[in-house]
C-alpha cells in the first residue's frame, strides 16, 4: 500500500522549533561513519593526506547532500569513501567519536544507539578489536563531556557486518566480546538487494546462543521477503528501516507477516530524510511512519546518516510536524517506542522512560 497522508487530530498538540529543540530524543539507527562533522572531514583529511571534494566545511556538507539526493548510487557510496578515509586511525576514530557523542547531546537525545563497521576501518595497521576499543574510548569520553555540560546521554554501540563479505561472523564475535564493555548489539548493513541476511546464519546463531541482541537492515531496498527472513529465519530484534512492510498491509487490513511485525512490537528503526533520498519513500508526507504509527506500529524515529542526509533529530521531528501534521503526543510515542526497543535490560529502560522522557514530554503539553 502506498501510505496515505494522514492529517493532524483536532487534539494534536504543535510545537515550535525552539519546545522541538527541547524535547529529549532516542534514536537507534544512526551511521557514525554517515554523521561526522564537515570541519573534522576536512582537518582529519588534512592530516592523512587524503583529497576531497572541496575543503571548505559548509560546502562540503552541501556536497554530501547533494550527492545523496542525486539518485547516482555511484555518487552516494563516494559520500562514504571520504568519512571513512579519515577513520582508520586511532587519531581520527577517538575524535569522531567522541563529537558524535557531543553532538547528539546538542540535539536533546538523551539515548543513543550508534552503528559501524570494524572491518572497514582497518587500513591504518589497527586490528578489529582495536577499532572497537578505540571507539569505546572516544564514546566515553564524549559521554563524560556532555554530563559535565548538563546534557546527559547514553549511547550504545552496535557493531556491523557487511553483508556482501563473509567477516560477519568475525564481527559477531566482537560483539560478543566486548558486550559488557558498551556494545549492545549487532546488525548488518550493505546492499540489500541480492544479499540476503539468510547468507548469515551462523553469524546469528552465534549471537543467540551468546544472547547477544541484533536488528537487521530489511525491507528498504528489498521488499517482504527482506523482513520475513530477517524475522522468521535469522531472529532479528528489530528491523532497520522497514518501510515496505507496507506491502502487506491493504485497506488497512494486515496480512500475516505484517501483523506478526505489529503484535510482536518488533520495533521498526523508520529514517523518513534517508528514505526519500534512497527512493523507499516519496516524501515525508506520505512517508509510511506516519500510517504505521496510527495502525498501531512500534514505530521508531531515526536518522540514520546525519551528514550525507544534512540532519538531526530535531529536523526529522520538525519535519513530521510541519508536513505530516505531528503533535507532541505523537513524538512521545515514538521516543517511548524507541527506549522500549533499546537494546538494553528493562530496568533501565523503565528508569529512562519515567525519569526522563516522560517528565520531558510532559512539560511541552
Amino acid at each position: 500500500m502506498s501510505a496515505p497522508t494522514v492529517p493532524a487530530t483536532p487534539t494534536a498538540t504543535r510545537p515550535d522549533a525552539d519546545t522541538i529543540r527541547r524535547l529529549p530524543k532516542a534514536v537507534l539507527h544512526d551511521h557514525l561513519d554517515g554523521g561526522l562533522r564537515p570541519a573534522t572531514v576536512v582537518e582529519l583529511a588534512e592530516a592523512v593526506g587524503h583529497t576531497l571534494p572541496t575543503t571548505d566545511p559548509g560546502e562540503l556538507a552541501a556536497w554530501y547532500v547533494e550527492a545523496a539526493n542525486s539518485g547516482d548510487l555511484v555518487r552516494y557510496i563516494a559520500t562514504f569513501e571520504h568519512t571513512l578515509a579519515v577513520m582508520q586511525t586511532r587519531e581520527g576514530l577517538l575524535r569522531t567519536a567522541e563529537e558524535y557523542v557531543l553532538d547528539l547531546a546538542a540535539d536533546g537525545v538523551v539515548y543513543g544507539e550508534v552503528r559501524y563497521a570494524p572491518e572497514l576501518m582497518l587500513n591504518g595497521g589497527l586490528t578489529l578489536a582495536e577499532v572497537v576499543e578505540t571507539v569505546q574510548e572516544g564514546l566515553a569520553a564524549g559521554m563524560a563531556k556532555a554530563a559535565a555540560a548538563g546534557t546527559p546521554v547514553r549511547v550504545g554501540t552496535l557493531l556491523c557486518g557487511m553483508r556482501m563479505w563473509d567477516r560477519t561472523r568475525a564481527t559477531a564475535d566482537l560483539a560478543v566480546a566486548f558486550r559488557d564493555a558498551g556494545v549492545v548489539g549487532f546488525d548488518i548493513a550493505g546492499a540489500e538487494d541480492g544479499f540476503p541476511p539468510a547468507d548469515h546464519l551462523d553469524a546469528f546463531a552465534h549471537l543467540r546462543r551468546e544472547n547477544v541482541p541484533f536488528t537487521i537492515h530489511a525491507g528498504e531496498a528489498h521488499g517482504l521477503p527482506s523482513i520475513h527472513q530477517a524475522l522468521q529465519v535469522c531472529g532479528a530484534q528489530r528491523i532497520g528501516h522497514g518501510v515496505r512492510i507496507t506491502d502487506d498491509i491493504v485497506d488497512g487490513k494486515l496480512g500475516r507477516l505484517a501483523g506478526w511485525v505489529r503484535d510482536r512490537r518488533v520495533a521498526l528503526e523508520m529514517c523518513p530524510t534517508s528514505n526519500l533520498q534512497t527512493g523507499a519513500a516519496a516524501s515525508i508526507a506520505e512517508h509510511p511512519i506516519t500510517a504505521l504509527k496510527d495502525l498501531g506500529f512500534r514505530v521508531t524515529l531515526n536518522t540514520d546518516n546525519r551528514l550525507v542526509s544534512g540532519t538531526t533529530m530535531t529536523r526529522e521531528m520538525a519535519l513530521l510536524v510541519e508536513e505530516a501534521g505531528w503533535g507532541v503526543e505523537d513524538l512521545r510515542t515514538v521516543t517511548v517506542n524507541a527506549v522500549k526497543s533499546a537494546f538494553l535490560p528493562f530496568d533501565e529502560r523503565k528508569v529512562l522512560i519515567e525519569d526522563v522522557v516522560l517528565p520531558g514530554y510532559a512539560s511541552a503539553l
